[in-house]
């Protein structure tokens, strides 16, 4: 009697208590803390994470240009309303991940390499078959999206190098 009441009041707890694996959908996923949605990314499969990555990336091709553009302004605004501490430990955080990965390539072996090569490869060839596949005033709304992105990174990279 006294193992089920235990039982029953740990699953009443459970119950009212947030669980990081309880993100059902991208948008509860990205109400989540950054600590609770890294800790429940890294409980995914890597096939649940690849799945989760296609659904991101379907949703953001399905937006229009108004809503990807508030979309980069939240985030900016987001980056602005760091300190600098903040940003600094960030920009660290990047730098580490980055060299992480780094040391994940280097510990490949040759087969892993040239398998991940031929992904890319392949991933090119899509991207290049649906560029062909478009018009040309498809390409020039691509093309002037590019540039104009290209230039924000450059205005932030100057205006963080001033800071």
């Amino acid at each position: 009697m006294k193992t089920l009441r235990l039982m029953l009041a740990t699953t009443g707890l459970a119950l009212l208590l947030p669980v990081p694996g309880a993100a059902q959908s991208i948008d509860e996923l990205e109400e989540l803390t950054p600590e609770t949605r890294r800790a429940y990314i890294e409980s995914l499969s890597e096939d649940e994470r690849k799945a989760l990555r296609e659904q991101r990336r379907a949703q953001r091709e399905s937006m229009s240009d108004e809503e990807r553009q508030a979309a980069r302004e939240q985030r900016r605004a987001r980056w602005e309303a760091l300190s600098d501490e903040e940003k600094a430990a960030r920009r660290e955080q990047r730098r580490e991940h980055k060299a992480k990965r780094r040391e994940a390539w280097d510990n490949l072996s040759d087969e892993e390499k040239a398998a991940r090569r031929e992904q890319r490869r392949e991933q090119k060839a899509q991207r290049r078959e649906a560029w062909e596949g478009m018009s040309d005033a498809e390409r020039e709304a691509a093309r002037e999206r590019r540039d104009g992105m290209r230039q924000k990174r450059r205005q932030r990279r100057d205006e963080d190098a001033a800071q």
